[in-house]
């Protein structure tokens, strides 16, 4: 349960701000009504806060790397290391297309690196200590590679945009069905004051089960992106070296000790299987090495 960690916390909190300020002016009312249908106005509103969500969470990961996993941007490299890092970022994405990245370094013993930015040309590449220490440079480059590659294939925009259309369908879907489900055990009787407690509490729980269910399709693209990523790192480092980067990572064993809401981001993943597998938002290393190996 990696993938929709950062998306989902910081997208559900704002989704209940969203709700709640909309409720208390009265623009859920406006918004509902806006189209001439009940429907209509709800997919509207549904539509607003569930982008809303999304993008914002988008707009803060920086911030929230920066001073969650307390990542250490170098602005003037202090050692032959960080020059050596920014200098291999800089070529990297020039030869991606993209702009210069930020470049973090953040405190763990664990070999990992994670990319984040709402733009391409402003994105934030950072490593663990733990990387640096236990990586040989060509495995690093290919790490690195790894993570120039998210930012060129704009991957955290593509997972912005598909929370989106997701948190609109949760937010849109628990409120019809919350209503229907209401009526049906109210007996359809008249409201006197609009929907009940009942209605409030139905539609809370749908929208925690069908956020489940939204993320299993956010996981599911999330492993697609990992392949195309370690793709894109053969080919500014060289295969044999990005192979080499994921058997290190494999032999680390546990390599993504990063806060749970970053875990997806990282290079590394788990090794469940079967229902566990849905789960997950990165694929098997074996089977990362495995598609490597067979890309000749």
């Amino acid at each position: 349960m990696k993938r929709i960690f950062l998306l989902i916390l910081t997208n559900l909190a704002v989704m209940l701000v969203l709700g709640v300020v909309l409720r208390i002016t009265g623009l859920d009312q406006y918004l509902y009504y806006r189209s001439g249908t009940n429907l209509g106005g709800l997919l509207l509103a549904s539509a607003v806060i569930g982008f809303a969500g999304a993008f914002i969470s988008l707009a803060l990961s920086k911030f929230m790397a920066r001073s969650m996993m307390g990542v250490q941007v170098i602005d003037q490299p202090r050692n032959a290391t960080e020059q050596w890092l920014v200098n291999t970022v800089r070529a990297q994405a020039e030869q991606a297309g993209i702009g210069m990245p930020d470049v973090g370094i953040f405190d763990s013993p664990e070999p990992n690196a994670f990319a984040t930015g709402a733009r391409r040309d402003h994105a934030l590449v950072a490593v663990s200590q733990g990387l640096l220490d236990r990586m040989s440079r060509s495995e690093t480059e290919a790490v690195l590679g790894h993570e120039i590659t998210h930012v060129a294939n704009g991957d955290m925009v593509t997972m912005t945009l598909l929370q989106g259309v997701l948190n609109t369908f949760v937010y849109f879907l628990s409120r019809v069905l919350g209503s229907i489900i209401d009526n049906a055990l109210s007996g359809n009787r008249e409201r006197r004051s609009g929907n009940g407690i009942g209605y409030f509490i139905t539609v809370m729980v749908l929208q925690v089960l069908l956020g489940m269910l939204a993320s299993l399709v956010l996981m599911w693209f999330s492993r697609r992106r990992e392949f195309r990523a370690d793709a894109g790192g053969a080919r500014l480092s060289g295969r044999n070296n990005m192979i080499a980067a994921l058997e290190r990572l494999k032999a680390a064993h546990e390599p993504a000790a990063m806060p749970k809401q970053f875990a997806a981001l990282g290079i590394a993943g788990g090794g469940a299987g079967g229902l566990a597998r849905l789960f997950m938002s990165h694929p098997p290393l074996d089977e990362r090495i495995a598609a490597l190996r067979a890309n000749v």
